[in-house]
This record gives structure tokens, sequence and C-alpha cells, in this order.
């Protein structure tokens, strides 16, 4: 289980893009982890990463349907304060972070298990419930868009 840990944190903080929030995933999937038993037959490892993934999916459509119901001005007489956007803008991310923050969610998760994690393809595409071909894909087009942005000079002309 030990060994799980520092991976299970990289992708998390690859998943939220902070530490903070990164931590809160990561406790939530090592509490799933160790109250229920992985399937027959399935590795703990790649059943641990699938956890997180769909945890972290959990909080992303809660958020969601938080952010709609904060809109909505008879729920909050407009008290609504966004402590996440100001905390977020306080923080400055390294050139790479923000690069994978600018991926698709699909993209991220596999370039994250694949290039942080250094997990085959096999094993991301059984963590991820997808076919081999599609972490291929998906992971060549996440690649391109990384060395795309990381070429970009900060004014937008290619460097």
């Amino acid at each position: 289980m030990r060994k799980l840990v520092p991976g299970l944190r990289r992708f998390a903080y690859s998943l939220t893009g902070t530490m903070p929030e990164a931590d809160d995933l990561l406790q939530g999937t090592l509490e799933r982890v160790l109250r229920q038993s992985p399937p027959l037959g399935v590795a703990i490892e790649p059943w641990a990463f699938r956890i997180c993934r769909n945890l972290w999916i959990d909080e992303c459509r809660s958020r969601q349907v938080r952010d709609r119901a904060a809109q909505q001005p008879e729920l909050t007489d407009g008290q609504v304060v966004d402590g996440e956007r100001a905390t977020t803008s306080q923080i400055q991310l390294h050139q790479v972070d923000a690069a994978m923050a600018r991926l698709p969610d699909e993209q991220r998760e596999i370039i994250s298990l694949v290039a942080i994690q250094g997990m085959s393809y096999q094993d991301v595409a059984d963590t991820l419930e997808i076919p081999k071909g599609t972490v291929m894909s998906r992971l060549a087009r996440a690649r391109a868009a990384l060395s795309k942005t990381l070429n970009m000079a900060p004014e937008g002309t290619p460097s």
C-alpha cells in the first residue's frame, strides 16, 4: 500500500491541479481502498487509480451542481464568495502545469498515467476501462497539444 500512495498522489494532483484538492482526493481514495476489497482477479493498483478517477469525476459533477445552485439568487441572496477563484488567482503555476491544465480531462489523465506514473498502455486501458487504441490516440493528441503549448512564447508567438 505504501508504494501506491506516491503514485496516487501524483495522479490526484494531475487531475485537480492543486495540492490541497489532490490531498483531499487522495484521502477519499485511500478510505475507499481500505474499506473495500478489489474485485476478484483485479490488481489493486489499476483498481485504486480507477477509484481516484471516479471520485474526481463525482467531485466535478458535484461542483457543477453547486455552481448552478450558486447562480440562483433566490438560493444565495447574493452572498456567494468564490474562494477557489481567489485562491487560484494567487497561485503561479509552472509552465508544464499550465500546459497540462489546458488539456481535456481525458488527455490529461492518460498522459499522467503513462508519462508520470509510468503505466503501460494496457494498464491504462484496464484502469480507465477503454480500448488500448483509444489510450494510444489520446496520448498522441495530448503529447501534440503539450508540445504546441510549450513551444509557444508567453506572447503567443512561436519561440
